[in-house]
């Protein structure tokens, strides 16, 4: 049939969606399904056991994202809108998901602050180009030796905590903290210099 696709061609798995535009469980289930069937139907095992596997990795991930949001909110039950909000925005999971969807509120220099502020080191923004996605650190404190390996562990730490909450984020620079300038120490003068520069044995 000339209609037909040819050999190693992908065979076609979309699946419509509801007309009215309304999802739910019972619709993306079904979808699913269908998407499954399709592949399953067209005789290419390995990738059917890829698109199942794929499914059961994003329903754990989103499984996961859910508990978490019903573990912050019943922690303090009698917390305020906005506590509870703050507390789902600062989940690394649950901003992550809010994130991928669009729906976190922040922007991605405030998203950048609040993984900053979980970072066990001493840390702070220099600047983020959104062009590069590099995002630029200055150490405010000590932080070990500050050899290579002290850096680079550091720079991997920050872009493990952004990763979440800021995927605009591609790259970590960090820079060493400012050096502060010497200080100079005034002491009292030598002992000879007291009573006009006589030492006590010359006194008269």
């Amino acid at each position: 049939m000339s209609g037909a696709p040819g050999v190693g061609a992908a065979p076609s798995v979309s699946a419509a969606p509801p007309a009215s535009g309304a999802m739910n469980a019972e619709t993306a289930g079904r979808l699913v399904e269908e998407v499954l069937d399709r592949l399953a139907d067209s005789g290419d095992r390995a990738a059917c056991e890829a698109a199942e596997e794929l499914v059961r990795v994003l329903m754990e991930f989103y499984g996961a994202g859910l508990a978490r949001a019903v573990e912050l909110v019943g922690r303090h039950p009698d917390a305020t809108a906005r506590d509870t909000l703050a507390a789902l925005l600062g989940d690394e999971l649950v901003a992550g998901l809010l994130v991928l969807h669009g729906l976190h509120p922040d922007d991605v220099r405030r998203r950048i602050d609040r993984a900053l502020d979980g970072l066990p080191h001493p840390v702070e923004t220099v600047g983020f180009d959104a062009a590069t996605g590099v995002l630029r650190l200055r150490l405010t404190g000590s932080a070990g030796c500050g050899c290579a390996g002290t850096r680079e562990g550091i720079e991997q730490a920050a872009r493990d905590t952004v990763a979440c909450f800021a995927p605009e984020v591609t790259a970590v620079e960090l820079q060493e903290a400012a050096r502060e300038p010497a200080l100079l120490q005034i002491g009292a003068g030598p002992p000879h210099a007291v009573g006009g520069g006589r030492s006590p044995a010359t006194a008269p």
